[in-house]
């Protein structure tokens, strides 16, 4: 009895703080992995069926934050290289995928995340594909972990080659995978990089809706039917409601926090679900294939930064 109690009182409260300023997506993750590696995960919590719910939510509420004129005008502006850039990475990442003999879904995932915003691709595409819980949490374990990596990395390579404000900042955006590590890159690097960079990177989170339908259309087969996960429309539904109502631009930006918070409770419960048996059963391969998608992308989109962009 006691030892139950224990456990849920450790799993609560650290369930709580993720809703607080100390603890962000990449802590969240380890908190819930250290808790499950130590046995502080009550078994008799349905970790699956609440990660599902609480990521569409957190995809709808997301949805409010997004300024659709922005994004729109984001988007004509630079829309070659947002196209070119999200479907290179996907098509590079299913043939490296493929030839590394990773499994189809993690690729997808992994690739996906790194094409648009992070975690929150993941989660719009994975019901989209009927994943599985472990490439689910593989790919946002290692999408996390190179996200980390790159809000320190990225200020530092931008100096050391003299960068300028506009070519960080459409660098950030295009090669940085989640959109609180491009915010934190470009806003270390300086006030113009850091409007360039989030305006861009707005624009780039609107595909999201358009990979979610093609990713249902390459995993469908002939036993399942296209699946769609509903709360994309409600994600759509955010968007427009938002930008044609502003009268309540307060509610909408609480709404967008609190989403962005329960994001985060996510990835501590996706945390709760990684055991050692499960990371040594999938093995290196993830994050291999992760770092040299993700070093492919930053290389050859900061090549043409340089060369396009003053």
């Amino acid at each position: 009895m006691i030892h139950y109690l224990r456990q849920y009182g450790v799993f609560t409260f650290a369930a709580l703080m993720c809703f607080t300023p100390w603890v962000n997506s990449p802590i969240a993750l380890t908190i819930g992995f250290l808790l499950v590696s130590f046995g502080f995960v009550p078994h008799t919590i349905p970790l699956t069926k609440i990660i599902k719910k609480l990521l569409a939510y957190s995809i709808v509420g997301l949805g409010f934050g997004i300024n659709i004129q922005q994004a729109v005008s984001a988007t004509q502006n630079g829309f070659g290289i947002i196209v070119t850039t999200i479907f290179s990475t996907l098509i590079i990442g299913t043939l490296l995928a493929k030839r590394m003999g990773l499994e189809r879904e993690t690729g997808h995932l992994i690739a996906s995340g790194t094409a648009i915003c992070g975690g929150s691709a993941i989660a719009a595409v994975a019901p989209a594909i009927n994943a599985k819980d472990q490439p689910v949490a593989m790919s946002l374990a290692v999408i996390y972990v190179l996200n980390s990596v790159a809000l320190f990395l990225f200020p530092v390579i931008g100096h050391a080659l003299g960068l300028s404000q506009s070519q960080f900042g459409t660098w950030a955006a295009i090669a940085i995978h989640d959109t609180s590590s491009v915010v934190g890159a470009a806003q270390a690097y300086g006030e113009q990089s850091l409007q360039i960079a989030t305006t861009l990177k707005l624009a780039r989170a609107l595909w999201i809706v358009p990979v979610a339908f093609i990713s249902a259309l390459l995993f469908k087969n002939d036993s399942k039917k296209i699946t769609i996960p509903f709360f994309i429309l409600f994600y759509i539904g955010a968007i427009v409601f938002s930008d044609q109502v502003p009268q309540f631009s307060a509610v909408y930006h609480a709404i967008y926090t609190f989403a962005k918070q329960t994001l985060v409770l996510c990835l501590f419960l996706i945390g709760c679900g990684i055991s050692i048996q499960k990371l040594k059963a999938t093995g290196p391969k993830p994050m291999i294939f992760g770092v040299i998608l993700w070093v492919v992308i930053s290389v050859s989109s900061l090549t043409w930064i340089l060369t396009h962009i003053q």
